[in-house]
């Protein structure tokens, strides 16, 4: 379980903060977007999947998930990163409100992500309309 803060998003990409007071413990997910996440505070393991080896990340490092990999991962309590993430980005929506949906079934979560993801959406679209426009201005 963990909290996040989501400061940037459109189709392709998506930067947020993310962030757990407890341990916590899951996997991965299996995203069409590469993604890095570079620890603040706290530690991050990872055991990449077809590996046998896990590996432990602290503060200042970065980690990289490449499209299609998998991992088990876990966090420290305490432990806070700066995450950003390159491709399909819908596709990585669906495997973050799994649990929301079919475990928890906490529909307050859900709404708050969708909603926040599309005022994000939103922002994005109306600053390229505003650059077209003003580029359309200049040179017709």
């Amino acid at each position: 379980m963990g909290s996040m803060c989501l400061l940037h998003a459109s189709l392709t990409e998506y930067v947020l903060l993310f962030g757990t007071a407890v341990d916590t413990a899951g996997h991965s997910g299996r995203y069409w977007a590469n993604i890095t996440d570079t620890i603040i505070k706290g530690s991050f393991t990872q055991w990449k999947e077809g590996t046998l080896k896990s590996e432990v990340f602290s503060a200042g490092d970065t980690v990289r998930h490449s499209v299609g990999e998998a991992a088990a991962v876990s966090w420290t309590s305490g432990t806070w990163m700066v995450e950003y993430g390159r491709g399909f980005i819908p596709s990585a929506l669906v495997f973050a409100m799994a649990d929301s949906v079919f475990s928890t079934t906490d529909v307050v979560t859900i709404f708050y992500t969708f909603r926040i993801y599309a005022k994000a959406l939103w922002q994005e679209t109306r600053v390229t309309f505003h650059h077209a426009i003003e580029y359309l201005e200049e040179n017709i």
